[in-house]
């Protein structure tokens, strides 16, 4: 059993709780905590004056053409979503639209793309594709989605109104891969184009004043102890990162520390104080070392101690030695984002023994970029789980991608394949989101004899005695064929050489593994998220603590009927 410093203070954690960083309560009535818990009281942080702005994603919108499909598109039925499309082809000169829409080789369809908080001009977003319930399109396999303007749109005076276009997409289609085989019509109507679009705006966010608190001087004097804590290099200059803009709006530029998790960078500027009593810092420190012992109140008090910034790092050391797993997770993680390396050893063990801290965990290593989490990090690569592995490759790209590990090469225009040569349980791994990438974990991936699988409508792979053929077949052109060693990473290469695009390839692994010629495991997006349904950390290691047996959740899926295993993702 767990043992509290004290006793829990019922209606303060409430306030903890509907407050966030505001108010993580002392649990003793001790005068020397009651002068400490009076000393929090008299401290005002920025998120008692302000709420975020601008975190939630923004939808945009079109209706679009996707041309190459075979014979399985559609002449759409008349209606707004044609006339919005004959609009864009009129306006971009296309000769003889109806007759084109009208072709069995093309298709009318809705895409639909989320612009995340803190996106930049340029930056590459996924894009999602439906063919509308009113056509008679039958499949979107083999198709390309035509350059797309996308746009807010809403619904004004009983008229479908768009405004700024905010975005431009295009690219092959991915029919949902894990779909493949089943019994599912609708999976083929669906599809995505893995950072198929790109961003034509910057999207700020920011901090918005309660109406009780706005005024000039008062936005003026959070922005300024915002700026005495975090510094960005903007357009290269180095400066404070919170710009009042109004007496109700701050806005926030994002330290590149935080530019993978803009919802913590938020959360600690909230924890950042406005008004403290004088000489109050060493009672707050020893304040928030009290709650910090606690497993109960370590995460909002990490988050506090993170706010104060190199002060609070002895503070939060001392805490990597507690006895409790999650007290030493939430040091941890907060010595990861104020630049202390020493916490990479923490965080690589709560990866792999704590589902639900693995998410947290691996984008705080992400961060630590210097030996202890390049090792750390690079450990993970050989763990049972693929979410695991996937999740610190990840981590390992966004620290440098030309890093000789983790590097791989850009196949044409389709895709990347990354070759990892590291120990550990075959595995594949393809993704659907983000950008177009297969990574191989261990450098053998072998095919067996008798394969025949599809990739796409013109390429068809054979494997004969350790041999595989890749042709390709098209109407009125020579046919083409290579012969290539009867391994993964071979045949992939050929396949894009003839001609293949990324949904090709994709294609060509699922049948593989579906046809049971391919014995190393095929994941696909096994990403660590901490919006998937997973207990919290607290709940996680109050059920170890206690040896109460785990969900088996994963967040891995291995396609129906392959000879690959499924590993426990909380292993």
């Amino acid at each position: 059993m767990r043992t509290p410093l004290s006793i829990l203070c019922v209606a303060a954690m409430a306030c903890v709780i509907a407050a966030g960083c505001a108010g993580p309560a002392i649990r003793s009535q001790s005068p020397e905590v009651a002068a400490l818990v009076t000393l929090e009281a008299d401290t005002k942080l920025v998120g008692d004056y302000t709420a975020p702005w601008g975190l939630n994603p923004q939808r945009i919108e079109r209706a679009a053409l996707v041309t190459g499909l075979s014979d399985s598109g559609c002449d759409p039925p008349p209606g707004l979503q044609r006339q919005q499309l004959m609009a864009d082809m009129q306006a971009r000169g296309v000769v003889e639209p109806n007759k084109l829409l009208a072709s069995k080789s093309t298709a009318l369809v809705w895409v639909h793309a989320y612009l995340p908080p803190g996106v930049r001009k340029g930056d590459r977003f996924d894009m999602y594709v439906e063919v509308p319930p009113d056509n008679d399109t039958t499949s979107l396999d083999g198709g390309w989605l035509m350059e797309t303007r996308l746009a807010e749109m809403a619904v004004l005076g009983n008229k479908v109104r768009d405004g700024h276009v905010l975005g431009i997409a295009e690219g092959p289609l991915l029919v949902d891969p894990v779909s493949q085989g089943t019994l599912d019509s609708v999976a083929k109507l669906r599809a995505r184009v893995p950072g198929g679009g790109v961003s034509l705006t910057d999207r700020s966010i920011g901090l918005i004043l309660g109406p009780e608190h706005r005024s000039v001087a008062l936005s003026k004097r959070i922005g300024d102890s915002i700026n005495k804590r975090f510094h960005a290099v903007i357009k290269g200059t180095k400066r404070g990162v919170a710009t009042p803009k109004t007496d109700r709006f701050i806005d926030l530029e994002v330290p590149s520390v935080y530019k993978n998790n803009l919802a913590r960078f938020v959360r600690v500027v909230r924890c950042v104080a406005v008004v403290e009593p004088p000489a109050g810092r060493h009672a707050r420190l020893e304040l928030l070392a009290r709650q910090l012992a606690d497993p109960v109140t370590a995460p909002a008090a990490a988050l506090r101690l993170e706010a104060l910034g190199k002060e609070a790092v002895p503070t939060l050391r001392e805490a990597l030695d507690a006895k409790d797993a999650e007290v030493r997770f939430a040091a941890a993680e907060a010595l990861a984002y104020l630049g202390e390396s020493l916490a990479a050893e923490q965080l690589a063990e709560a990866a792999a023994t704590m589902r639900s801290a693995r998410p947290a965990a691996l984008a705080a290593l992400s961060v630590i970029d210097d030996a202890n989490g390049l090792d750390a990090l690079q450990r993970l690569l050989t763990s049972t789980s693929a979410e695991t592995r996937y999740g610190a490759f990840r981590a390992l790209w966004r620290m440098d991608p030309s890093a000789p590990l983790i590097r791989g090469e850009r196949l044409g225009d389709a895709c990347s394949l990354h070759v990892l040569d590291v120990e550990g349980p075959p595995l594949i791994h393809a993704t659907r989101s983000m950008r177009p990438e297969i990574v191989l974990f261990g450098a053998a991936h072998p095919l067996a004899d008798g394969l025949r699988a599809e990739a796409g409508s013109a390429i068809v792979v054979v494997v004969e005695e350790g041999t595989a053929t890749v042709s390709r077949f098209l109407p009125g052109e020579p046919d083409e064929h290579q012969e290539t060693p009867a391994r993964v990473e071979a045949v992939v290469r050929a396949i894009v050489e003839l001609g293949g695009s990324y949904p090709d390839a994709i294609q060509f692994l699922q049948h593989a593994s579906s046809a049971r010629c391919l014995d190393s495991r095929l994941a696909f997006d096994a990403l660590p998220n901490e919006d998937d349904g997973r207990m919290t950390v607290h709940e996680e290691a109050s059920r170890q603590e206690r040896d109460v047996p785990l969900d088996n959740d994963t967040a891995d899926t291995a396609p129906s009927g392959s000879r690959s295993k499924r590993t426990d993702e909380s292993s």
